[in-house]
């Protein structure tokens, strides 16, 4: 008797819990359960095909239109996924499933790009829903998507998307795109199977003199293993690599670092980036010192959203920061890029103004923080997924991936019409640091400084076994390039890109290194001074801030300081003109704490020229300080 009673509670409880169906038809209702045991392993054909069995045997089975609903969407079938919601929604006048209908059918139809459809269902539910905040928000935000798309969908920005050849979309899935800032290497995800969970490795393929994309090959045995490798990111100079890491306790950054040609065992970035979260999907600024990518963690202003963390003195990451808004919504953004200018950053999101489900939208950054995101326009954008742009240092082209059908997706490319580039572009500088005398690879810091501000731009190493470098020139203004290495006198080099074309090709600037021996000697190329005059302009403290850093890293060096002129005017004048900007650099020293008697000053005129004096440009390469080991 107890055994009776409890099967008949249990018996009410799973009434209670699922209310009775709209049909009466037990092989309709059988055919209607069994579906469920299909779509949950997601056999989707066999789903379908018992759920079209049920309405068969009862074609007012309303219960049976929205689960056929769901899972046509659940394949990719729009259309007939619309087709059975709105069936159903023909046959209930419960206002509880009214809210339903008008919620996935708002949706889906925007899925289409259908937004006079979406409008109504999408109302409705507004004015059915006072209780479910989040599907209200989530609703008013795919109404303003509908508006925007109906008030900009005829307009047909310059893009021209094309796909990559075959030879580099070679793979069922290939994604998140990213660039060196010289163009020579695309390096992207692949992912070797159609299933989520399938293995994913990281490639990389070489640009050809001509052009042309090389097959892509693993970028190495040391990044890439038997967990999935997933979205990464490179330095300006392709030498640091930070990339997601997926296994069994989630997805968390680690970064490898690249010596010659090979690459180290990957590393954790640490506490600083990595959380309990989900941390991946990473950008990295061109000097690699800051760092922005995606996490759910605690703290955030909802769903997925972008943070960034900078690198201290120590080489470590410091503690993420939330990017915060107008960048993220209370909904999801994803895939940022951040421009080699430092200042546009490029992501993808869904919850702001956009033709549908995740739009590419730039920001660009301003001293009181980030401007609000633009929409990049259609074509780019249209109501299917886009995202992971990543954009040319000039600013003319981008790349980014497209799915093409369940389960595929190619790397395209695009021009990016002029309204929408960058307007702070990106000059590249790139050679070999070598010693002077042995021409041997020398592992130097280089660093660009801003002469306006005496602010360092960019700091970064020459590769130790090839010498190479390559340092991003970013935007308009007056810069110092400065490269030092132990037991050296430092080099230096000046850009004037205020009224520069910022369109000029890359430019090659190899360093041979002076060791510090006697009568070595280099010019101080940032030191300036007003026409006939010898009093140093204040941009000439970058550099003689170098120059007193050498000597007190040597306390036993004795230099000179020699004075240069041209050829123009009286030699005597020019004389005592030398003599005296040279003493100009003398007293700056001493002002920092030099003793005199480590630094003697010369005037030599115009006795010692490097270039002979027939031109403009000649006279102003001999007009010069030179610094010289006694």
């Amino acid at each position: 008797m107890k055994f009776l009673v409890v099967l008949l509670v249990l018996f009410s409880l799973t009434s209670l819990a699922q209310p009775p169906l709209s049909t009466k038809s037990k092989k309709a209702i059988e055919y209607y359960l069994q579906s469920d045991n299909f779509r949950i392993r997601g056999q989707l054909t066999q789903a379908i095909a018992l759920l079209n069995q049920a309405i068969a045997k009862d074609t007012k089975f309303e219960e049976a239109y929205y689960r056929l609903g769901l899972t046509y969407r659940s394949s990719g079938e729009l259309a007939l996924s619309v087709k059975s919601f709105e069936k159903g929604a023909s046959l209930t006048h419960d206002l509880v499933k009214e809210k339903s209908y008008s919620f996935i059918l708002g949706e889906t139809y925007l899925k289409q790009g259908l937004y006079n459809s979406a409008i109504p269902h999408l109302d409705r539910f507004l004015a059915l829903e006072k209780l479910d905040k989040a599907k209200l928000e989530q609703v008013k935000v795919w109404r303003s998507q509908c508006d925007y798309a109906l008030l900009h969908q005829n307009e047909q920005w310059r893009y021209d998307t094309r796909p990559l050849s075959d030879t580099v979309n070679i793979f069922p899935m290939q994604y998140f795109p990213t660039l060196t800032a010289d163009e020579g290497q695309l390096i992207f995800t692949v992912r070797f199977g159609k299933e989520h969970d399938d293995n994913e490795d990281i490639v990389v393929s070489s640009k050809t003199p001509n052009g042309r994309w090389c097959k892509p090959v693993s970028i190495s045995t040391n990044v890439n293993s038997n967990f999935r490798e997933g979205a990464s990111t490179i330095s300006a100079d392709g030498r640091k690599l930070i990339f997601t890491i997926c296994g069994p306790r989630g997805c968390d950054l680690y970064e490898s670092n690249r010596i010659g040609d090979a690459w180290s065992r990957p590393v954790s970035l640490g506490a600083g980036v990595n959380s309990a979260g989900w941390e991946a999907q990473p950008a990295l600024s061109a000097d690699g010192n800051e760092l922005y990518f995606v996490s759910d963690r605690k703290g955030g202003i909802g769903g997925y959203d972008l943070w960034y963390s900078r690198k201290g003195v120590d080489g470590t990451w410091g503690r993420a920061t939330n990017v915060g808004k107008p960048v993220n919504t209370p909904f999801d953004e994803i895939a940022p890029f951040i421009h080699v200018n430092n200042q546009n950053l490029y992501y993808a999101s869904n919850g702001l103004p956009g033709f549908g489900s995740y739009d590419i939208y730039v920001a660009e950054k301003s001293d009181a923080g980030w401007d609000a995101p633009q929409n990049m326009g259609a074509p780019l954008n249209d109501f299917q997924d886009q995202y992971s742009l990543a954009v040319t240092s000039d600013g003319q082209w981008a790349y980014y991936s497209k799915e093409e059908g369940r389960n595929r997706s190619k790397i395209y490319t695009t021009p990016i019409p002029k309204e929408f580039q960058v307007e702070k572009k990106g000059n590249l500088t790139a050679g070999f640091v070598t010693d002077a005398i042995t021409q041997k690879p020398v592992k130097a810091v280089v660093e660009l400084k801003d002469l306006s501000t005496d602010q360092v731009v960019t700091t970064v190493t020459s590769d130790s076994i090839s010498g190479r470098y390559l340092v991003v020139v970013p935007g308009k203004s007056e810069y110092g390039l400065f490269v030092t290495a132990p037991n050296y006198l430092f080099a230096s080099r000046h850009f004037d890109l205020r009224q520069a074309d910022q369109t000029q090709k890359p430019l090659e600037l190899d360093f041979r290194l002076q060791p510090i021996v006697k009568n070595a000697a280099i010019v101080l190329n940032n030191i300036f001074f007003e026409v006939d005059k010898y009093e140093l302009v204040e941009k000439s403290k970058t550099e003689l801030i170098e120059v007193v850093q050498l000597l007190r890293n040597n306390p036993s060096l004795r230099v000179e300081i020699g004075g240069h002129t041209d050829d123009t005017g009286n030699e005597a004048y020019n004389q005592q003109l030398s003599l005296n900007r040279a003493g100009s650099v003398l007293n700056f020293l001493q002002s920092r704490g030099i003793s005199s008697e480590r630094v003697t000053k010369k005037g030599y005129g115009s006795k010692k020229p490097l270039k002979p004096n027939i031109s403009e440009e000649n006279r102003q390469f001999n007009r010069r300080i030179e610094f010289k080991v006694l």
